[in-house]
């Protein structure tokens, strides 16, 4: 851990910013620092949080840095032009990327519990997080989402926790190729799939990122992470859904609108766990399954994690429901790569009801690369009364190719003879989801990177109730 007391951090409101800026906050550092958001005047409830834990903020146009001494920590959506950038460079301050930071503290630890995958990350990590807090293993915890179980009126953005336990659990990106520096005792992947990079540079990020752990907790049902448990040199500890030859699999799975429980069974037949979860879809049993796993890896015993998980209350933006009005509910979820929607929708539609589906793509970057999988994933498993309304990516700013747009989405699906719509703003998607629903249909929001979808959430339901 660096010796410097004071940390600046551009782009502080990110989901992965501002957990960060938390735990450094609850160490006793001096944080400060500043946001795109906020200069627009968006989300000012989370920044209010911030300040009342004592972080300063700033206009994102270098004015809070002013000594040498202090820290510039930058997310990936801070470029080398923005202001704070440049004033960190004119005082000769240190400039890190927001990996760099999370690995010193992350790779300090006595234990390093990373949390990898293309899916289920957040959701996995805090369910490692309650399972552990609930053995009163008291651990320091960093997700990239809120996590309900620990939300109170004083922490209303919960997505950190700092303990004195000698566990440090994390999800860790492979986004941006930092799940490199991370040094995990026990590494987790859930989903490899193509998302931000090509398959053959996430193959390697990811057998680089389990090789360098003591015990890696691998999924045999994506057919990606179960290659890496033939080439693996490090223990490892298998889980599935469907296969019994994992070291825990679930069985008699039973389905709710609100919910799942199954049985999870070790291989050698000894151990078994009834698990009732609050969250629900198959997906989150296999989430499930992977907390588990890491909690026998850490040396807890099955019952008491799976005990845990029973009071397991979720995270935010992950098939949360907003409220319904009208006949009408209104969900929403962090659903922004083929796998995600793909779950999300099987989820939904196991029980009746019409899908309206708001999805803002997470960037025109992420569009152009998996412009072909997202078509072929919506028509595979829209039904033929659902409607894809999209607007345009979320942009906020910089240098970036804008030749794939989410027309190019709408008319690939209308291709495949599926209802599909794309408007330039949003608010013109919310019309029509209001002109659109009638009792019984569910509205669906889904995408990244953009906190607002949230609110405009709410917003359609408070424009449904009247």
């Amino acid at each position: 851990m660096s010796p410097a007391k004071s940390y600046f951090m551009s782009g502080i409101g990110g989901s992965g910013m501002l957990p960060l800026a938390l735990i450094l906050r609850a160490r006793g550092f001096e944080v400060a620092g500043s946001d795109r958001s906020l200069d627009q005047g968006r989300l000012g409830a989370k920044f209010e949080y911030l300040k009342a834990q004592g972080i300063a903020l700033f206009p994102q146009d270098g004015s809070g840095l002013t000594r040498t001494e202090q820290i510039l920590v930058r997310s990936a959506a801070v470029e080398d032009t923005v202001g704070d950038v440049v004033a960190a460079k004119r005082l000769g301050a240190r400039d890190m990327k927001r990996p760099e930071l999370l690995a010193e503290l992350f790779n300090a630890a006595r234990v390093r519990i990373g949390v990898a995958g293309t899916s289920g990350k957040s959701t996995t990590t805090a369910m490692i997080a309650w399972i552990l807090h609930r053995a009163g293993k008291d651990p320091t915890v960093m997700n990239g989402a809120v996590m309900k179980n620990f939300v109170t009126p004083d922490a209303l953005f919960a997505s950190a926790l700092v303990g004195k336990g000698d566990a440090f659990v994390s999800e860790v990106d492979e986004s941006d190729g930092s799940i490199a520096v991370y040094d995990p005792t026990i590494a987790v992947v859930n989903n490899i799939a193509l998302d931000h990079k090509s398959m053959e540079e996430l193959r390697a990020l990811f057998a680089g990122f389990v090789g360098k752990a003591e015990i890696a907790v691998l999924n045999l049902d994506n057919e990606e992470t179960a290659a890496l448990v033939l080439k693996a040199k490090v223990r490892v500890r298998t889980f599935s859904v469907r296969s019994g030859l994992a070291d825990l699999h679930a069985a008699s799975l039973v389905p709710a609108p609100d919910g799942i429980r199954f049985t999870a069974l070790e291989r050698d037949g000894r151990l078994s766990a009834d698990v009732r979860l609050n969250v629900p879809g198959e997906h989150n049993v296999s989430n499930a399954l992977a907390a588990l796993s890491t909690a026998r890896a850490y040396g807890l015993s099955l019952k008491d994690a799976a005990d845990a998980l029973a009071g397991f209350a979720g995270t935010k933006r992950r098939l949360e429901i907003v409220g319904s009005a009208g006949g009408v509910t209104v969900i929403d979820d962090f659903a922004h790569n083929p796998d995600k929607i793909t779950a999300t929708l099987k989820t939904l539609h196991a029980f009746p009801g019409r899908l309206l589906i708001l999805f803002q793509p997470h960037g025109y970057g992420p569009l152009r690369l998996m412009r072909d999988e997202f078509i072929a994933c919506f028509a595979s498993n829209m039904h033929a009364d659902d409607v894809l309304i999209l607007p345009d990516p979320v942009y906020f700013g910089g240098t970036v190719d804008r030749a794939v747009t989410s027309e190019h989405i709408a008319a690939g699906v209308r291709a495949r003879g599926l209802q599909a719509l794309a408007y330039a703003e949003r608010a013109a998607c919310g019309d029509k989801l209001i002109e659109l629903a009638e009792a019984g249909d569910r509205v669906l929001i889904m995408g990244a990177r953009d906190d607002t979808l949230s609110v405009f959430a709410a917003e359609l339901l408070a424009r449904l109730a009247q």
